[in-house]
């Protein structure tokens, strides 16, 4: 029996520790419940992306906490576990661009984003002769990556704002998906600058806690964005 409340025990606490991991598998059980609403829309690939977010989750879980994962040869650095996450923020940006390119109808706007990927793209290729990816997470190429997607959403919305609809805006799972990715961008990138430049401030000010309740938001709104979307009203 004390084995039983030990592996409970042991349950629990990565639970609380690590409870984005469960949100992240309920969003993508949402999105596929809901998958018939979309599938024919350029979101179709969207619970491939959610189920990869949380394998690379897991995944670098197991880095961090079992050495039958190491990823890097030098012990005093057996619990990194950054390459599985630069390799997730090139394929979640590349993911990202393309949906908007899908989106987005007028010609000239189609030819930013694409001339966009290929500088997001470039600024990741320029980051490796500076930083390791093995042990850094390439954080000035994703600020300009999500500076790009930002002004891809911008440029969807400023699109839409144009255009009339039956359908209310809050029914539109484009719009949702849209607003979680805008509230993440806007202080994610800033915020992994400072915890490499400034490690002080990232522990005085606990900005983990802020990352993951930025995480929580995107989330929150994809999750939205699946329950309530009307099939006819996306855009």
């Amino acid at each position: 029996m004390s084995g039983y409340h030990a592996t409970m025990e042991e349950f629990y606490n990565f639970i609380s520790s690590h409870y984005i991991l469960p949100f992240y598998f309920l969003v993508w059980i949402a999105a596929m419940a809901r998958y018939r609403t979309y599938f024919d829309t350029p979101l179709k690939f969207f619970p491939i992306y959610l189920m990869y977010t949380f394998l690379t989750e897991l995944l670098g879980y197991f880095i961090k906490f079992y050495d039958e994962f190491q990823v890097v040869s030098d012990n005093q650095y057996d619990w990194y576990n950054v390459i599985v996450y630069n390799i997730y923020s090139v394929i979640t940006f590349s993911f990202f661009y393309y949906i908007y390119w899908q989106v987005v109808k007028q010609k000239k706007y189609k030819d930013w984003i694409k001339i966009g990927a290929v500088v997001s793209l470039s600024s990741y290729i320029i980051s490796l002769f500076f930083q390791d990816p093995f042990y850094s997470n390439l954080y000035y190429a994703d600020l300009v990556a999500s500076m790009i997607l930002l002004w891809n959403i911008y440029l969807y919305f400023k699109e839409i704002k144009t255009e009339s609809s039956p359908y209310p805006l809050k029914h539109n799972l484009m719009f949702w998906t849209s607003l979680g990715l805008v509230i993440f961008h806007l202080i994610f990138p800033f915020l992994h600058i400072i915890g490499y430049e400034a490690p002080e401030i990232w522990i005085e000010y606990r900005l983990r806690r802020v990352l993951k309740i930025l995480i929580l938001f995107m989330y929150g709104g994809f999750l939205i964005g699946v329950l309530i979307h009307r099939r006819k009203a996306f855009r």
